[in-house]
């Protein structure tokens, strides 16, 4: 997918962004059309309209909401990439009443998707080994069957692997940092894997930024076994499966 150069205000690091790419439920493949050339906006605080855009799909001409394109920063900062805006006629004009529509209620899978999935069955977390047996447990759920545990333990903390994707499990007592999204996701880039974060106790409110930006889903897990979707890419996880 073609990139876009994106340089953080912050900083004045640039980066080569690519927006992410979702399903339409056509079974296109759908992506926010990043505006070459215009500012990256840091975002400050957030607002429900502000986080999703509108996109048309370029094989059925669908409209559908979907995440606004965003890229955290090493610096910390988190940037909301500008998309071109659509028409009903498939224009570039900018909206007038500054308003979008709502977000929508669930993310709809492609028609190719799978049948509803069975209710998952947790089993409750007394130890730490405990959490990481129950997020296998649930990416097998979301249909990697192949999930395993690393023979010896793993300097960059991946706890489970897939095929095409890698986990970290956090079993600790503190939430889990931004350096632990970022260590994931850098790790995760370079083995063309998806990556999925655990946590037993939650995130630190900079690494649900960044892992938003980054399209790395986080759950948390509580003492039933169950996960839990924090942010949005979680969300979308859970509707498409593996």
């Amino acid at each position: 997918m073609e990139s876009v150069p994106v340089r953080c205000p912050a900083c004045r690091r640039v980066h080569a962004y690519s927006t992410p790419v979702y399903p339409c439920p056509c079974g296109a493949p759908t992506t926010p059309p990043a505006l070459r050339g215009a500012p990256v906006v840091p975002i400050t605080h957030r607002t429900w309209n502000d986080d999703w855009v509108t996109v048309r799909c370029r094989g059925c001409g669908r409209l559908d909401q979907w995440p606004q394109p965003e890229l955290c920063c090493p610096c910390g900062t988190v940037l909301r990439i500008p998309v071109r805006p659509v028409t009903a006629h498939g224009g570039t004009v900018a909206p007038t009443d500054g308003t979008r529509s709502a977000r929508p209620s669930h993310i709809p899978p492609p028609r190719t998707a799978p049948p509803p999935r069975p209710a998952f069955r947790p089993r409750p977390i007394r130890t730490a080994r405990d959490v990481v047996a129950g997020a296998a447990l649930y990416l097998k759920w979301l249909g990697y069957h192949d999930v395993a545990q690393p023979a010896e333990h793993s300097p960059a903390r991946i706890d489970l692997r897939a095929t095409g994707l890698i986990a970290q499990v956090d079993a600790t007592t503190r939430p889990t940092a931004l350096r632990d999204v970022e260590c994931l996701w850098l790790h995760a880039l370079t083995a063309s894997a998806r990556s999925v974060l655990f946590s037993l106790v939650g995130y630190a409110e900079d690494a649900e930024a960044c892992a938003e930006g980054l399209g790395v889903p986080l759950f948390t897990m509580d003492l039933t076994g169950t996960p839990q979707p924090v942010n949005t890419p979680a969300d979308e996880l859970i509707s498409t499966g593996a």
